[in-house]
């Protein structure tokens, strides 16, 4: 595997479609983000979404004049509009989609520029629906989104349940801005493949706390973050994900919908979790920061200051890693991850071998904008092969895609 980089020549072209609804006024964070991002971002409002949105204010956030019905006929260099852009699109986002929008697409209507332009292109399709709970549920509306799913176009963004516009509280709400712009970064990466599917994959994360008392722990800055970036480029690309994890904030954990999560605390938990959950795992990922050692008691009351061991005594915790490896079927594929400081690749080549890996991903925790707690990382992935691949820094989504890109062209 040759070194990797994240560089390209022209910005991605996404275009954004905005149907009727209240929810429309969050896409306007995700128009915003894009062209900050130095992303080529066009806008198509529907005349039921120009009621809630000015076509100025896209206009504006994506410093590109927005689309309406009354440009539907205009012609750009000689060519209809909706041929233009739907041959321009790398990505087209529909959100809010909405009830009525949602029945066009699903038949194949095209009434307007927004459902002309997607019958005129052939590139992904993401969609936020976003409407009141009964309409959500009605058996024609539920028919419509199966059925469109149906087209491997297609990608879902499911609705989330809360309080609605309407004062209602159930599913309706649209995906949140950075659930969407996650899902956006995913497919034009991936370009809508879904080269994971028919895959469960078994991800841990974060970090484990070994208990003095209740109020005090052995443990690392690992937030989690990586591993949560793992599982969603793994669901975006059509795979199963179950992920374990350690203690997150909670803003985190509001981004794992459509995964199975469960969450522990100590390294014997997350050892009783992986294995629990390994007979059913295809790849199994060991990304959490855990814990070597534990004290050797553990008070129940906090234990005052005065009361403190001088010395501390420390137990070993359970090798989760060397078990998964003894324990699972020929077919399994584990991958580690190792945290490193100074020379990043030999005690992961180490590690590799002694733990019976098919490959490690060895990371620098000792440099900036990498490691523990950030947005950003670089990596080295090592496999029992012999394949090298420098992840140059990046954003840890897209590190994760290029993880997932590498393992599937060694094979695994």
């Amino acid at each position: 595997m040759a070194s990797s980089s994240t560089a390209v020549d022209a910005p991605r072209r996404v275009l954004i479609g905005i149907s009727g609804g209240i929810a429309a006024y969050k896409i306007c964070s995700v128009i915003s983000s894009l062209a900050k991002a130095g992303l080529a971002v066009r806008v198509v409002l529907t005349q039921q979404g120009q009621a809630f949105i000015p076509p100025l204010t896209v206009a504006t956030l994506a410093r590109h004049p927005a689309y309406t019905d009354e440009n539907f006929w205009q012609a750009t260099q000689g060519r209809p509009l909706h041929i233009e852009l739907g041959e321009w699109a790398e990505l087209l986002v529909i959100a809010p989609l909405s009830a009525n929008t949602l029945g066009k697409l699903a038949y194949g209507l095209a009434d307007n520029l927004l459902t002309n332009t997607v019958l005129a292109s052939t590139c992904p399709v993401l969609l936020a629906p976003a409407m009141n709970t009964d309409m959500w549920q009605q058996q024609a509306v539920q028919r419509n989104w199966h059925q469109l799913l149906q087209d491997p176009r297609y990608h879902s963004l499911e609705p989330g349940s809360g309080i609605l516009a309407c004062d209602r509280i159930g599913t309706g709400r649209m995906a949140e801005p950075e659930d969407i712009l996650t899902h956006i970064h995913s497919l034009l990466h991936s370009g809508g493949r879904r080269d994971l599917s028919g895959k469960h994959l078994l991800i841990s994360t974060g970090s484990t706390r070994e208990f003095l008392d209740p109020v005090r722990f052995i443990g690392n800055p690992a937030s989690g973050k990586m591993g949560v970036a793992l599982a969603q480029a793994a669901l975006h690309r059509g795979a199963t994900v179950t992920l374990v994890h350690g203690p997150m904030d909670e803003s985190l954990k509001a981004r794992l919908g459509g995964i199975q999560t469960i969450s522990i605390t100590t390294a014997e938990e997350m050892h009783r979790a992986m294995l629990t959950n390994l007979p059913q795992a295809d790849w199994i990922v060991m990304a959490a920061a855990v814990a070597d050692v534990k004290p050797a008691t553990q008070a129940s009351t906090k234990l005052a200051k005065a009361d403190l061991p001088e010395a501390l005594p420390l137990t070993q915790v359970p090798d989760i890693v060397a078990d998964l490896s003894q324990k699972r079927s020929p077919h399994q594929r584990l991958i580690g991850f190792a945290a490193q400081t100074g020379d990043i690749v030999s005690p992961a080549l180490d590690k590799l071998q002694r733990k019976g890996l098919d490959a490690i991903v060895a990371n620098p925790v000792d440099v900036a904008g990498s490691g523990f707690g950030g947005d950003r990382n670089q990596a080295v992935l090592l496999t029992k092969t012999g394949d090298q691949l420098t992840i140059s820094p990046c954003t840890k989504l897209e590190m994760a895609h290029q993880i997932w890109d590498a393992l599937l062209q060694a094979g695994f």
